[in-house]
């Protein structure tokens, strides 16, 4: 959740040279005829795949007519089908709702420019709590359980106002919380409050809360005494501490809402010393057998380690050490899992891969959605994730940040005051549908298998494949992505036989969204050339 200007170096490279930096269980080489799957082999139990509401949904799901806030959320929730068997949304398995800190009450007084990246506060300054409050992202909320969204996480980025050293929701000090002296356990304790009653009133059970996010950012103001948005940052033994205090406060009330912890700005911050501000390292930190901040005993404590995927994107060898490295720090911990909790494209790969060669410039069309789709790939197969979660599902801005994109209708979108606020035009992007070609299919509880026969030395034709089963249901779903300009066939090698050796391929590609395609048989693959397809069969 970082600010859109960003003054990375660009990197131009194509794709087709890109992926040339393969991982076992990554890609196939080109003289490859068959894909192997033994259904034996198996590796992480998914989590599930989602996406947050910051900051948009609180006008659309307040303002907006309610006939588009449902196409929206059938968009974003829905696992229903259309006569033909195409999915109508992309069945998001998470979804990540926002506790505010106060700075929408504020208003410019806030510092915070845009208004889209203020938002209320349940608690008042009084200390007292107004449940009408986040009225839009509460209308969400309902419209993700009506579909049935299987989990909910909780967030937060910044105190309540009332609790900060500046009175604001963004903080005034590098490196420590922006918390005042003896606050901890107040801002513990509305946290506490505010997921217990969301789920006694809203009847939603928040089965994750997130209490820190980025804390290797300052968050602080720039030169103009304006910031972008709401945030703190925090040292690894003040998240213990607030770790511990919720962690008890949780329990006491017998909730069984499960803490997860990280959220790093950059991975790196997970598995190695980056600086002396004692804000990396967080495996070893928090989940480090001899560590003095190990949270793995503490009651309502997922054993899982979160991280963003920004900044660690280019150039590909890079991606692919840096997942590397994390899997292998992650790997000796017994029961730690690592969860990719939010990414949109900060970096600035150059016009050969994107449209606009960075996150700027809005981008509906497949070049954008191959983009990630390869991104998703390497963080599931390599740094072996358990979930992975897109930043935000909606955007007004002209910018790759969104799922879904909002316009008036003469531009690409905006982020002046008062624009799209009460109405607008939606659309949808291939990005939307190609994070579907994940989301819809792979279900928690599913598992991820291994490809035998990938090679991570004598690689590639742009072809990605990872394999999941449902051991109950007896289903396997298969996720390809092809960046080549050209269509591929393999014959399937599965250690069972398919039923009626039948599969069904789901496209998303220029001119195909998440569509469902002709039954396949005999065992045999076909990939269309820019697509991301999923095959879905049953077994024996």
């Amino acid at each position: 959740m970082r600010i859109f200007q960003i003054s990375k170096e660009a990197v131009l490279f194509s794709i087709c040279s890109l992926f040339l930096y393969a991982v076992s269980n990554a890609q196939i080489k080109t003289s490859l005829a068959t894909i192997k799957i033994d259904l034996n082999k198996e590796l992480q139990t998914m989590e599930g795949f989602g996406a947050s509401d910051a900051w948009r949904c609180q006008m659309v799901g307040k303002n907006w007519p309610m006939e588009k806030r449902n196409a929206i959320a059938d968009l974003l929730f829905s696992k229903e089908l259309d006569k033909e068997g195409n999915p109508k949304g992309i069945g998001l398995s998470i979804w990540r709702f926002y506790l505010g800190a106060g700075s929408a009450e504020q208003g410019t007084e806030s510092g915070i420019t845009d208004e889209w990246r203020r938002s209320e506060c349940f608690q008042k300054p009084d200390g007292t709590y107004d449940w009408t409050k986040q009225e839009g992202q509460r209308w969400f909320l309902q419209a993700a359980k009506k579909r049935g969204v299987e989990k909910f996480l909780a967030f937060t980025i910044s105190p309540p106002v009332q609790m900060t050293l500046n009175g604001k929701a963004f903080s005034s000090q590098k490196v420590n919380m922006n918390i005042k002296k003896g606050m901890l356990p107040d801002y513990a304790n509305f946290l506490v409050e505010t997921v217990e009653n969301l789920q006694n009133k809203e009847g939603v059970t928040f089965d994750y809360l997130s209490p820190i996010n980025e804390p290797q950012w300052d968050w602080m103001a720039g030169n103009n005494g304006k910031a972008s948005q709401e945030g703190t940052p925090a040292t690894n033994e003040e998240i213990f501490d607030f770790t511990k205090l919720l962690s008890e406060k949780l329990k006491a009330k017998g909730l069984k809402t499960e803490i997860v912890l990280g959220e790093a700005a950059i991975i790196n911050y997970l598995y190695e010393n980056v600086n002396e501000e004692t804000r990396d390292d967080q495996i070893n930190a928090f989940f480090g057998s001899s560590s003095p901040t190990n949270i793995s005993n503490l009651p309502n404590v997922k054993k899982v380690i979160t991280g963003h995927s920004y900044f660690s994107v280019w150039p590909v060898k890079d991606q692919i050490a840096y997942r590397k490295k994390l899997n292998l720090r992650i790997k000796p911990i017994s029961g730690l899992n690592y969860w990719q909790t939010e990414y949109s494209i900060l970096e600035q790969p150059g016009e050969t891969e994107i449209p606009g060669g960075s996150g700027h410039q809005r981008d509906l069309g497949m070049k954008t959605a191959l983009f990630v789709a390869c991104l998703i790939h390497n963080d599931v197969a390599v740094a072996g994730a358990s979930s992975w979660q897109w930043w935000t599902a909606l955007t007004r801005a002209d910018f790759k940040d969104g799922l879904i994109y909002l316009d008036d209708g003469t531009n690409n979108g905006s982020m002046i005051d008062g624009y799209c606020k009460h109405d607008g035009f939606f659309r949808d992007s291939k990005l939307l549908w190609a994070f579907g070609n994940y989301s819809r299919f792979v279900r928690p509880g599913m598992i991820r298998l291994e490809v035998l026969n990938a090679n991570e030395k004598e690689t590639s034709n742009e072809i990605m494949i990872t394999a999941y089963k449902d051991s109950v249901k007896k289903k396997i779903v298969i996720v390809v992505v092809n960046s080549s300009n050209e269509s591929k066939t393999y014959k399937l090698d599965l250690s069972r036989s398919l039923k009626n050796k039948e599969l069904i391929p789901y496209v998303t590609a220029e001119n195909s969204s998440l569509k469902r395609g002709i039954i396949l048989k005999n065992n045999t693959v076909k990939i269309p050339e820019k697509s991301i397809v999923t095959y879905v069969g049953e077994y024996k």
